[in-house]
């Protein structure tokens, strides 16, 4: 208002009637607010990036995925232009896990809640959960390295049974070039206690550790993952079909968690990208050992 009027009266005046500070004011006209650069480009991007996630990324997920494509913005910017686009994520509070005093003496809890291994193909996480397929249950049996949180193994069935988890395990043994020493930490569902599955994981050279009995904490990295999966990726309703499902499953693993999704535990890039640094960084220090 104080540019508009400042030709037909003096801007002391103006100041004073409208009560700003004078010096303030010449700050502001010396200091211009900068435009944001490709105002458009970043929206068309914000929308691109929001369909890939399928609507689940929120603003804090939307300023690292923006970055992989080069726009450097905000969380504030991310969301004003969510807003005024429309754009609702799908994401829900976070859960609070319930504690339990019951422990288990069989399989000691070898990991502890030490979900920060130093490089991969130390720890993996495992679990089974389950969505609806149109006719029947889907159960999911997920294999994560801890290292940077990537999915290494996983298999579907309509049997939540041994079977189901010595696929993912072994899915995941030979995704990753058959790792030995790997110490395997899941709860105490009987197809991970199982005589047959205990039989694979030694055949394969590994360690186990279960939780604590009822105590969704001690594997809390897995419960994350299924929880983002459920409200990001799955429909309420679940599936059409069994295929439909497993489709979907797959998608979202291989699609968007491994390659893209950002991952708080990774300081925003995603469990490829995460390993991949690793890598890089480890290659440099050893080529000036």
């Amino acid at each position: 208002m104080i540019q508009q009027q400042q030709e037909s009266d003096s801007i002391s005046r103006l100041c004073r009637v409208l009560d700003v500070n004078r010096s303030s004011y010449r700050y502001w006209v010396s200091h211009p607010k900068k435009m944001v650069p490709d105002r458009l480009k970043i929206v068309a991007e914000l929308k691109r990036w929001f369909g890939v996630s399928l609507g689940s990324a929120g603003s804090r997920s939307l300023v690292h995925l923006l970055g992989q494509s080069d726009f450097k913005v905000s969380r504030w910017l991310v969301r004003k232009l969510m807003k005024q686009e429309g754009l609702v994520s799908r994401q829900i509070p976070q859960h609070k896990y319930a504690r339990a005093d019951q422990s288990h003496v069989l399989i000691p809890n070898v990991l502890g809640r030490q979900f920060q291994p130093a490089k991969p193909n130390q720890i993996w996480c495992g679990d089974v959960t389950y969505v609806w397929g149109g006719s029947g249950w889907i159960y999911l049996a997920v294999v994560i390295d801890l290292f940077a949180r990537r999915v290494v193994g996983y298999a579907t069935s309509k049997s939540p049974d041994s079977e189901l988890t010595k696929k993912a395990l072994r899915m995941a043994y030979e995704s990753r070039g058959k790792s030995h020493r790997v110490l395997f930490h899941s709860d105490q569902g009987c197809h991970y206690t199982s005589k047959t599955f205990r039989q694979q994981l030694w055949r394969f050279g590994m360690r186990q550790s279960l939780s604590r009995r009822g105590n969704c904490w001690d594997n809390a990295p897995m419960e994350r993952f299924f929880r983002s999966f459920k409200t990001e990726w799955m429909p309420k309703s679940g599936y059409d079909s069994f295929g439909d499902g497993v489709n979907a499953i797959s998608h979202y693993i291989n699609g968007y968690y491994n390659p893209y999704r950002p991952h708080r535990n990774n300081d925003g890039l995603s469990p490829i990208m995460a390993e991949q640094k690793y890598v890089k960084t480890y290659n440099e220090v050893a080529s000036f050992s």
